[in-house]
């Protein structure tokens, strides 16, 4: 049987896929990573109680535990980047690169010196091999929790080593084995937000690092509707929270949405309708594109894309170009593609790979 360190948050599914790997006769190791270190709004450290239940589990499952420090790794590659990408206006996805350079390289290479033979985590996703050899990235067989989204960063080195063990798995599957075994965290709630943000108040903690710059929400004829408190805090297709009333000539109870950000003058571009044409496109172009299988498919091919978490499945066509670019046209005119997000490319079940939206090329063309 294999040597296997496991990954553990704290939550129920990377509990479970260590209990399964211990049922399974393997040679188990929980480890928990700490990589932020901080208090929330309420003077609870939570990474504290999330150790708390990964010791408690461990001990229940009867395996060995540890913790690892890698705040600085993820600081440095990670954190730095998420604010690089709010400075330029973006809204960046940190958890996608928080798999790549910290649980499947940082962490993984610590498995390694520890003498696994893979690492293991609880993300709902599948691994397959494909004719000549290679890894493949699989979606999870819960659609409702499939988390490939979140992998589309990782190379062969990382899938090679992989293992997710409740990938097959449903999550009410998870709970009840969790639940059945006497796991204390059977019932806990499923970590939301951004990973170091948490359940947290999003605009308080982004002034901890980024000043402010207050400016002026207007109309694309001009009119100022309102004011901003920062361009960083708005994504495109944004509703709530803009606190836009009594405007002269606007349209009775018609909602406002973030069509635009202007970020040379600083100004949040706003109208109302949420079918604004806008606030649609087909055309988009990805950068720092990665493929699972190490290169694409093709110079040119038709796939699904998701260009958002949870987004149903669309058709594209993706071209490859220069420089890990690509351009990605979809079938149907998308709504709020959104730059610093990504794009994510699949065949089926198999997750091929992605890229990161720089720009949209056509925002409401009519085609």
């Amino acid at each position: 049987m294999a040597k296997i360190v496991v990954g553990m948050s704290g939550g129920v599914d990377s509990s479970v896929a260590a209990l399964l790997l211990k049922r399974a006769g393997h040679e188990v190791i929980g480890v928990f990573m700490k990589n932020w270190e901080e208090k929330d709004e309420n003077g609870v450290c939570t990474s504290e109680s999330d150790w708390a239940d990964v010791r408690n589990v461990c001990e229940t499952i009867g395996i060995p535990y540890y913790s690892v420090n890698f705040v600085r790794e993820y600081y440095d590659r990670v954190f730095s980047y998420f604010l690089d990408e709010y400075r330029r206006g973006r809204t960046p996805n940190p958890d996608v690169l928080c798999n790549r350079e910290i649980k499947f390289k940082a962490f993984l290479d610590f498995a390694m010196e520890l003498g696994a033979d893979r690492l293991a985590t609880g993300h709902f996703c599948r691994l397959g091999t494909s004719q000549d050899g290679r890894a493949l990235l699989l979606r999870g067989a819960d659609a409702n929790k499939d988390q490939s989204y979140f992998l589309y960063m990782l190379g062969q080195r990382a899938l090679g080593r992989a293992m997710f063990p409740v990938g097959n798995l449903t999550k009410a599957q998870v709970r009840d084995i969790a639940r059945e075994a006497g796991l204390v965290n059977s019932l806990k709630k499923d970590s939301t937000g951004v990973c170091f943000i948490g359940e947290r108040h999003f605009k308080p903690f982004l002034q901890q690092f980024l000043p402010a710059q207050p400016g002026d929400m207007r109309t694309l004829d001009g009119r100022v509707v309102g004011r901003h408190d920062g361009l960083m805090y708005y994504t495109l297709g944004q509703r709530r929270g803009l606190g836009i009333g009594g405007v002269e000539g606007a349209q009775d109870g018609g909602r406002w949405f973030v069509l635009a950000k202007d970020m040379a003058r600083n100004e949040l571009i706003v109208e109302q309708g949420a079918d604004h044409p806008l606030l649609y496109s087909k055309n988009a172009l990805g950068e720092g594109a990665t493929w699972i299988a190490g290169e694409p498919p093709a110079a040119e091919f038709d796939c699904t894309c998701k260009y958002r978490y949870r987004q149903p499945d669309q058709q594209v066509h993706v071209t490859v170009l220069e420089g890990g670019r690509v351009h990605v046209e979809a079938r149907d005119r998308q709504r709020a593609v959104t730059p610093g997000q990504s794009m994510v490319f699949y065949q089926g079940d198999v997750c091929l790979g992605g890229a990161v939206c720089d720009r949209v090329l056509d925002a409401g063309e009519d085609s």
